[in-house]
């Protein structure tokens, strides 16, 4: 899952961007409302964490923007108000789920992959290939039965392959889901992270590498 995580505050951003990054998600943060909307409209987000009290451009004025251009990109809205007309306010104006500060991390957590799960096509919660078998939720992926040993990012690749249902997924489309904006594009983490994944996955082999398009299981 890839996550803007739009926020004025630098150690609020810091702390949620570090937290979500363990939890295996590729982060993006963004300062103010106008490079909060600058980077959603070039990145593929499936989730934005949207401050409404923003510099630049306010939260609201993002919030209806996005939702406009696009509205497969789900937003969570934070604010301080913690008001019943504050929350009517915020889901009026496109959000899809609304967070009042201070909040439980873990609900934070709980709430963006809900929200993950209404994008697009809905997905099992536990996602299944013959013997593979994982638990997004719970951050646990088996092999006939034996737990798997993975880093978040083996775990959110074998994640999007399996999401995937047996289609090739392009480097590309893996970089975008699984990595921020701060990976080098010309590095060969990606085929590093598919070599190390291949290995812990065991005998018999089960991600294919197709030739000129990508990778699938």
């Amino acid at each position: 899952m890839r996550v803007l995580v739009a926020e004025d505050e630098p150690r609020v951003a810091a702390a949620v961007a570090r937290g979500l990054r363990r939890e295996g998600m590729a982060v993006d943060v963004a300062p103010d409302g106008a490079s909060a909307l600058f980077k959603a409209r070039v990145h593929p987000y499936d989730v934005v964490v949207l401050d409404r009290d923003l510099p630049e451009l306010h939260g609201d004025d993002v919030c209806r923007r996005l939702a406009a251009e696009q509205p497969a990109t789900k937003v969570l809205m934070l604010t301080a108000a913690r008001s019943t007309d504050s929350l009517v306010e915020g889901l009026a104006l496109g959000a899809d789920d609304y967070l009042p500060k201070p909040f439980r991390f873990a609900e934070l957590v709980a709430r963006l992959r809900a929200l993950g799960r209404r994008r697009g096509e809905a997905l099992p919660a536990v996602l299944r290939s013959g013997e593979l078998e994982l638990d997004p939720g719970r951050r646990v992926a088996t092999r006939a039965g034996a737990p798997l040993d993975l880093s978040p990012k083996e775990f959110a690749v074998l994640e999007a392959l399996l999401a995937a249902r047996g289609q090739v997924v392009s480097p590309e489309a893996l970089v975008e889901q699984v990595w921020d904006e701060q990976l080098d594009p010309l590095s060969n983490t990606l085929r590093m992270t598919v070599m190390t994944l291949r290995r812990k996955l065991g005998d018999p082999p089960l991600i294919e590498t197709v030739r000129g398009s990508g990778y699938r299981l």
